[in-house]
């Protein structure tokens, strides 16, 4: 019996609704978090470790900073401030980065490089997906676990001014907020003065301790006519005289035997040549990162910035600040913050980042006892145990700082692995699902079986109606008919599938260790 036109059009129909539900299931993976809805609590914190004797106290260092400002210029270029023209663009910046006591540092954004899912990214330290560009364009309100709400629960003041995104995303954190809108894109003057217009007031005052600016202008300018235009160099003097006035007025406002402040100037993601971005192209990824302080080292001369994730900040200016770490961060401790303070503060700050890592990677990765980082971690809690013990009994030979250093490389290494394997996870995209088959699902869930059903069945159709006559498929019952294309199509990917992995996988093997129980 011949195929009726409505029974094909909706076979049709069908594939093509599970063909792109299986490809968007491949495209959004889904996110690594934690298996613990709540926030992370003080009284979560894990004890000191201590070899041959009861745990200490779940002690937290004092924070390194009183007050932090957050300076967020958007789609602010790495290259605005560390290129050859940094000096032109941002003349006391870069006097700063070149003789300030300041850490400076290329921060590399994860794809979506657009505002929300960065902002996201900064408060976090989690890698949003791409799901977020749809978000973007109306953001609802953030509840997993981020630094805003950790300041906020700490008895912190919080004061934002700039983009309205932070605002839809955290309505009830800020003590004081003016939002400014970021669809009117011909706008780069008001936008940003009315950011500015609170500076002078609100930098005499005393009552805060977190204070978010997050300038448009700059991005706006580069949506009209790009990174070359003639706007962005007033606009990048105009972004180094509102830096030139915090800095003048935290300077003043510095006390004897107070904490330091800390001062951060940095980007939500870069500029494409074109003045666009939303995409993973090195303009686009890269943004400049300045840590300025009185508690760093004052610099002799210009030096490389170094390279550091986005998501590394948010548990940096938590453990600076005296804060857990947000618990679906996957971000690492900058060392070169902490790198002045006391060793057993040092290793007790990756102590804590190495232990907030490894309980993400347990609720996340099945198999997590088998992640390098995890091992790594655990020898190094080990020895960090040993060096306790030392220092409690008084110990100040050079064995002591001997093993500190020691412990302190182990941490770092076990973080940084930790964090690669986390970061790789939230970016794995489920590429069975997406294009050739999935491979804990059976053949007939991968999205080439339904396209390869209805480009048969197309051509069926095709052949018979240009042929003007009947096939011995069109005899048959379309139940019948479905089969045999279903038959051959699964048949098709089995096969694929098959020889697929068959194929060894490019690249050296890398030995892993088994955790011990």
């Amino acid at each position: 019996m011949k195929i009726r036109t409505s029974v094909f059009a909706s076979f049709l129909m069908m594939a093509q609704v599970l063909g792109i539900a299986l490809f968007l299931r491949g495209f959004f993976p889904v996110p690594v978090k934690s298996s613990v809805s709540s926030k992370s609590q003080l009284s979560d914190l894990p004890s000191e470790p201590l070899t041959g004797g009861r745990h200490n106290a779940s002690r937290l260092p004092e924070p390194l900073f009183q007050r932090v400002v957050i300076m967020l210029v958007d789609a602010l270029r790495e290259d605005f401030v560390f290129g050859p023209n940094g000096r032109a663009n941002m003349p006391y910046t870069r006097h700063l980065v070149e003789r300030g006591s300041t850490h400076s540092f290329v921060a590399k954004a994860r794809p979506p490089t657009v505002t929300m899912p960065r902002i996201k990214a900064l408060t976090t330290g989690s890698i949003p997906g791409f799901i977020d560009v749809v978000m973007n364009l109306n953001s609802p309100v953030l509840l997993e676990d981020n630094l805003l709400w950790q300041a906020k629960a700490a008895g912190k003041s919080i004061i934002f001014y700039g983009d309205d995104t932070w605002v839809r995303l955290f309505p009830k954190l800020f003590m004081e907020h003016d939002g400014t809108t970021s669809f009117f894109v011909s706008d780069y003057t008001e936008v940003d003065n009315n950011v500015t217009r609170h500076l002078d007031s609100t930098l005499k005052r005393d009552d805060w301790d977190l204070l978010i600016l997050h300038y448009l202008g700059l991005d706006h300018i580069g949506h009209m006519s790009g990174p070359r235009s003639p706007l962005v160099r007033p606009k990048l003097l105009e972004m180094d005289d509102v830096l030139k006035k915090i800095h003048g007025s935290l300077v003043s406002k510095e006390s004897e035997g107070s904490p330091p402040y800390l001062l951060v100037l940095c980007g939500d993601h870069g500029m494409s040549e074109t003045g666009s971005h939303g995409g993973s192209s090195e303009p686009e990824v890269n943004s400049p990162l300045v840590l300025i302080s009185p508690a760093f080292r004052r610099k002799v001369g210009m030096e490389k910035p170094g390279v550091v994730e986005q998501v590394d900040l948010p548990p940096t200016l938590a453990l600076s600040l005296g804060l857990p770490i947000s618990r679906n961060s996957v971000g690492r401790l900058i060392p070169a913050v902490v790198e002045d303070a006391p060793l057993r503060d040092h290793l007790r700050y990756l102590h804590l980042n190495g232990h907030q890592l490894s309980c993400l990677l347990r609720d996340s990765v099945a198999e997590h006892l088998k992640e390098v980082g995890v091992e790594q971690f655990r020898v190094a809690e080990k020895a960090h145990g040993s060096w306790m013990k030392l220092y409690l009994e008084g110990n100040t030979s050079e064995v002591l700082a001997n093993v500190g250093k020691k412990v302190l490389r182990q941490y770092l290494e076990a973080l940084a692995s930790m964090s690669s394997a986390l970061g790789k996870q939230l970016g794995k995209y489920d590429i069975g699902a997406a294009l050739v088959d999935v491979p804990v699902l059976p053949v007939l869930l991968s999205l080439p079986f339904y396209l390869l059903c209805l480009l048969l069945a197309s051509v069926h159709v095709l052949v018979c109606t240009s042929a003007g006559s009947d096939c011995y498929l069109c005899s048959l019952s379309w139940g019948l008919v479905f089969a045999a294309v279903a038959f051959s199509s699964a048949t098709l990917c089995v096969l694929v599938s098959m020889a697929t992995r068959r194929i060894p996988a490019a690249g050296p093997k890398i030995p892993t260790k088994r955790c011990k129980q």
